[in-house]
């Protein structure tokens, strides 16, 4: 591997030392795939993401305290007619 030097703001230094501390690896490792994740990522535009990818760090935040919401036939019936009521196409 190649050695680069670069200068950090305080702040950022003490985020890179925390993660590296959290997850037990060097600082050095941090930046790199940090550096990787960046680089990789270049070109893609939001538009070449699925709706799951955008929506990945929401997804579950909600409780709503029912288990069965995706396989209650009732409750998607009702989902069904709500929409139908809305003049929503019915989604195959």
């Amino acid at each position: 591997m190649e050695n680069i030097s670069l200068k950090l703001p305080q702040l950022l230094h003490a985020k890179v030392s925390a993660e590296a501390r959290l997850r037990s690896v060097s600082k050095s490792t941090v930046i790199r795939e940090a550096l990787e994740r960046s680089l990789d990522g270049r070109g893609k535009k939001s538009k070449d993401l699925s709706c799951a990818v955008l929506a990945a760090g929401i997804i579950g935040s909600i409780r709503s305290g029912r288990r069965d919401l995706a396989t209650n036939k009732s409750l998607l019936t009702q989902a069904m007619l709500d929409d139908a009521k809305r003049g929503r196409k019915r989604r195959s």
